[in-house]
């Protein structure tokens, strides 16, 4: 394994993040010269070696993972459907494989590679239509949070279990009474001298029945000036006395993805269970959220390019009439609508995809992409199953299983009506409020390093002569939002020139 990780580390190292360009750059042509053609052109929406963001070296690694989810996952997902979770030997598998923690910084212990190769690992699950194994929810979505903000005692116990997958993660966010609205969260963590007790319930969790390791959002200080003051994240193992996983629910859709209730009773938790600082949680959530968010889009595009090209393999089999009704004119029409808007939904997550490998996706972008592809997913699946007719409707056919796995992507990782909420919000906020806004939500004092100022969140609250706010110039630091900050602090970024004091 460790032979095959350093191949990969040194295959997409390679491939590394470049600017989004119509011109291609050396490492976006293929051996004969030609260029990489674009999904509009190319004869199979998931064919490898198109769209403009990826590389040669991407292809390589496209081709692998390609490989272990048609062998490893594909024959066993309708057996993992019956169980309602995949195989532990999976997650090893994939770990011996090099598709966990892609994105993981070498020094870590992960692949050190950049995000367009994470984004392989998601496209390739959904091109089998195999929605059970939550490698993505692992390794991009919980492995980020210890990484980043992690002791290196953490980061040690967990990464290279996690890359590994002998130590599989999920994050507890939802409770029944919370769900979009994260301020709106009651599990409460308690000061017990310097152990923590935790005392709450979690609903909808991804990976939570077999999980090894959660991440758990709670209320750490019920007195803070607003919920966002008073929010922390735990590291929860699986064990511990008083965490108990309830029922894996059965739901509608995503059958073979254990999704579990969780409860702590009177969890006492040592201060190294802490992730990051205390009451910090809620900016490291608003700052992790636009690569959930991106994520989801991505997987939902996927999908759409799975199913067009089933339905379309469909149609030039199925007969009505005395020939193949993709000889049907308004199938032929029904085919164009859907590649044209699958292959506009695309060019944008694309870009969106690129805009987060130079660190300048912002939450707004995010938020369109998330709302946008998911919508798209849903119609994609009602059309595709119109097209299948009856056959459709049967279990056995793989659109009807796309067809209800795609019903949940516009309510988690934040509904879709809140990601409107948070377009329009991002557009009704003039610069100087937004800027305002941002230096109230300041978790922690920050060093102005160009302009030498101190900045005091407690401070700012009364703007007085004797506050370090009143010293600024808010137009000139308007020039220096280079990312947009939510009104209600959605997305969490301070000035490029900001230092921690």
């Amino acid at each position: 394994m460790a032979a095959r990780l350093l191949r990969l580390r040194g295959l997409l190292r390679a491939a590394g993040p470049r600017p989004f360009s119509a011109q291609a750059s050396p490492l976006q042509t293929e051996q004969h010269g030609t260029k990489r053609p674009e999904p509009s052109s190319a004869k199979s929406l998931v064919d490898i070696g198109i769209r403009r963001i990826f590389s040669s070296d991407h292809d390589i690694f496209r081709e692998s993972a390609r490989k272990f989810f048609q062998e490893e996952v594909l024959p066993f997902h309708a057996e993992w459907e019956k169980d309602g979770q995949v195989s532990r030997e999976l997650w090893e598998k994939a770990g011996q494989q090099g598709l966990l923690g892609v994105a993981i910084a070498e020094k870590h212990g992960g692949i050190g590679a950049d995000i367009l190769s994470s984004a392989v690992v998601w496209e390739e699950q959904m091109y089998v239509n195999c929605t059970g194994p939550g490698f993505s929810l692992h390794s991009d979505i919980v492995m980020p949070y210890i990484a980043n903000y992690g002791s290196e005692e953490q980061i040690k116990r967990f990464i290279p279990e996690m890359i590994a997958g002998k130590c599989i993660g999920a994050i507890a966010m939802t409770e029944p009474g919370a769900g979009s609205d994260l301020q709106g969260i009651r599990t409460y963590a308690k000061k017990d001298g310097s152990d923590w007790i935790l005392n709450g319930s979690k609903v909808f969790i991804t990976n939570g029945w077999m999980s090894d390791v959660v991440i758990v959002v709670a209320v750490t200080n019920r007195e803070a000036r607003s919920p966002a003051h008073g929010i922390s994240l735990f590291l929860v193992e699986n064990g511990t006395k008083g965490f108990i996983k309830g029922r894996k629910l059965n739901k509608i859709g995503l059958k073979a993805q254990d999704t579990a209730e969780l409860f702590f009773e009177d969890v006492r938790l040592p201060a190294s269970a802490l992730l990051g600082k205390e009451n910090k949680g809620f900016y490291y959530l608003m700052a992790e959220l636009p690569q959930e968010r991106l994520l989801i889009a991505d997987m939902a595009l996927a999908s759409c390019e799975f199913m067009f090209e089933e339905t379309r393999n469909y149609v030039k089999q199925a007969k009505a009439f005395g020939k193949t009704i993709a000889h049907l004119q308004t199938v032929q029409h029904k085919l164009a609508e859907m590649k044209t808007q699958i292959c506009v939904g695309r060019a944008f997550t694309d870009n969106c995809l690129q805009l987060h490998a130079d660190k300048r996706l912002d939450s707004s972008t995010a938020s369109m992409a998330k709302y946008w592809s998911s919508d798209l997913q849903n119609s994609i699946a009602t059309q595709c199953v119109q097209l299948h007719g009856g056959w459709g409707y049967m279990w056995e056919y793989p659109i009807a299983k796309a067809f209800v796995d795609a019903r949940v992507q516009p309510i988690y990782g934040g509904t879709n009506e809140i990601m409107k909420e948070l377009i329009a919000r991002d557009m009704s906020v003039t610069s100087r409020e937004r800027m305002l806004t941002t230096l109230e939500n300041l978790p922690e004092s920050f060093y102005i390093s160009k302009y030498g100022i101190k900045i005091r969140p407690s401070r700012i609250e009364n703007r007085d002569d004797a506050s370090p706010v009143s010293h600024f110039n808010l137009r000139a630091f308007e020039g220096e939002f280079r990312e947009r900050a939510g009104a209600a602090g959605e997305y969490f970024q301070i000035f490029p020139s900001a230092k921690k004091c």
